[in-house]
């Protein structure tokens, strides 16, 4: 059974860090990318960032760019998201996805129709 969980996620102030997990089991990590994602109420959800286990490549959405890392610990069958210098508007559910396949283009890395299995999300709130 593939399964990923989500953790991390919390209150913060604006300014605060978080750093998310997203435990994988029931497949063979290192042959998949993963993607953060993140949703509000009655948005889309949204690319945040991406990580190849394959090739080690990294990519992220422009609103999240230096202030969000992406790491792959394939030991334990983790992917991490620190998030620094948090701003309001990063307050979503953020889930993690898994994609048995690796891409090279951001718009493609970060779409959410490229992504086979979803974690149950985890809530992150950043108050002003």
């Amino acid at each position: 059974e593939v399964q990923l969980v989500e953790s991390g996620g919390g209150l913060v102030q604006a300014g605060g860090s978080l750093r998310l997990s997203c435990a994988a089991s029931g497949f063979t990590f290192d042959d998949y990318a993963f993607g953060w994602f993140r949703q509000v109420p009655g948005k889309a959800r949204e690319g945040v960032a991406y990580i190849s286990n394959r090739d080690g490549n990294t990519d992220y959405a422009d609103s999240v760019k230096g202030r969000f890392t992406i790491s792959s610990d394939n030991a334990k069958n983790t992917v991490y998201l620190q998030m620094n210098s948090l701003k309001p508007e990063d307050t979503a559910v953020y889930y993690c996805g898994a994609s048995h396949r690796s891409y090279s283009l951001t718009l493609v890395r970060l779409s959410v129709r490229r992504y086979d299995n979803w974690g149950q999300g985890t809530r992150v709130t950043v108050s002003s």
